[in-house]
């Protein structure tokens, strides 16, 4: 299959899979990465693809110029330095990564948690200084807090995961409905601001977060708190945050983004003189500065890469191969039910009716009409788990799909309710629905290697 008429611009570079599955898919690959916004909107219409990272805005007289443009391709979470509704309204593709790099974020923002908690960078620079600060260096621990997160989508969820393992509440804030899991609750934005010793940034930039944490945000909270922001640098009034330091409303702040970068993300000034809020920040022991590098770690620079690849690769080529009907559930992928205490019931099972069994229930092994293994799980759930809602049964079926993107594409079109966000794992993609009586249903487009 061949796509050599599709021509793909890129303007930043990237993980060199990017280029080298595009090339073996079939694409012709261009690259571009130093001509001026204007050299590039002079040959812009001899493109179909665009693959960019931030180096210039994609505007409407961008645009304009793109007469042959079907996608945009974002190598990152967000899509804010592309003109979003002109894009689409040209029938344009928007396509971005959040799923690459997700893990990364979620891993930097409890680095920058403990790293505050713990005073780890003070100390680090006291001792190499010579001073070795016991009672000055004297830490905070998390267990028992509550951490508020805002914005609950692949960032925000990552970071929830994250903190499992510590004995936590887990609150989150999002603007959609139904877009919880397991790993925290749904609260207002108000009860977040009552409750929370550590709040996370996890929101994209918009006319809705731009300078949602301000002095009024700040002051409405009940407790003094820690401040995490991994998300974008506009959405915080460095000046008030300054503010909030001074005045110990907040603790300590761990800061991976700043309102002063550039676009690019690449610098923060074009000359020396520097704001006065952030020579504040310099010189805070309290405060935790990184270069925008909490999603740019070398593992997520593949997997943002492969992400894209497996996005354009649905654009093109899946379609071709979709024209034909596809089926939509293959199997029975899983029963999951509540019990009053899930370890004993396990126990019976494998002891009774010799079940092969593990924590979390039983794998039951078959084959599919071509002869692979597959794998059908049994698992047996405490009664208070939060994994079927917003359901109120007492089970959840799991359906293995063969393309459950597609599916969830056309099941929105369908009207059918969609929880929460399609996630991905390595033993395969996740997303739920609810069926007309309110049953949560898990879609699963497995790979059961994993399990082999």
């Amino acid at each position: 299959m061949s796509f050599s008429n599709i021509k793909i611009l890129h303007l930043d570079s990237n993980h060199p899979i990017l280029w080298g599955q595009l090339q073996e898919l079939g694409f012709a690959n261009y690259e571009d990465f130093t001509s001026t916004k204007e050299e590039i909107e002079n040959k812009i219409q001899d493109y179909q693809g665009i693959v960019i990272r931030s180096r210039f805005k994609i505007d409407q007289s961008f645009l304009d110029k793109a007469t042959n443009l079907k996608f945009i391709a974002r190598v990152g979470a967000g899509l804010e330095s592309i003109d979003c509704d002109y894009a689409i309204s040209k029938n344009i593709t928007l396509i971005a990564a959040p799923e690459g790099n997700k893990n990364a974020v979620g891993e930097h923002a409890l680095g920058m948690l403990l790293s505050l908690f713990n005073n780890l960078n003070q100390a680090d620079s006291e001792i190499k200084n010579g001073h070795w600060n016991r009672e000055g260096n004297r830490g905070h621990e998390l267990d028992g807090k509550t951490v508020g997160i805002i914005g609950y989508g692949n960032m925000g969820k990552s970071f929830a995961k994250k903190l499992r393992g510590f004995e936590v509440e887990v609150l989150f804030y999002d603007i959609l409905e139904n877009v919880g899991d397991a790993n925290a609750k749904p609260v207002s934005l108000s009860e977040l601001q009552e409750k929370s010793d550590v709040i996370s940034l996890h929101t994209p930039w918009n006319s809705t977060t731009d300078k949602m944490i301000n002095s009024e945000f700040i002051n409405s909270c009940a407790k003094p708190f820690w401040f995490i922001n991994t998300a974008r640098g506009n959405s915080v009034v460095t000046d008030d945050l300054v503010e909030g330091l001074r005045s110990g409303k907040v603790l300590g702040a761990g800061l991976d983004v700043l309102e002063y970068e550039k676009l690019s993300f690449e610098n923060l000034f074009l000359n020396s003189e520097k704001p006065a809020a952030f020579s504040y920040l310099l010189k805070a022991k309290n405060v935790l500065l990184t270069p925008h590098i909490a999603g740019w770690t070398f593992e997520s620079h593949e997997k943002l890469a492969q992400v894209i690849v497996d996005k354009i690769k649905s654009l093109f080529i899946e379609p071709k191969i979709e024209e034909q009907k596809y089926k939509r559930v293959t199997g029975i992928g899983g029963l999951f039910f509540k019990s009053k205490n899930s370890k004993e019931l396990i126990n019976w099972y494998a002891t009774h009716l010799g079940f092969d069994t593990n924590d979390y229930g039983c794998s039951f092994v078959w084959k599919d009409e071509n002869g692979n293994d597959c794998i059908t799980q049994w698992s047996p759930l405490q009664e208070d788990t939060k994994y079927f809602a917003p359901s109120k049964k007492e089970f959840m079926q799991n359906f293995r799909v063969q393309n459950l993107e597609k599916l969830i594409t056309d099941l929105k079109k369908e009207g059918v309710t969609i929880v929460g966000e399609m996630e991905t794992y390595s033993y395969g993609k996740f997303a739920w629905i609810l069926d007309p009586e309110e049953n949560k249903i898990e879609l699963w487009e497995p790979i059961d290697k994993v399990f082999l």
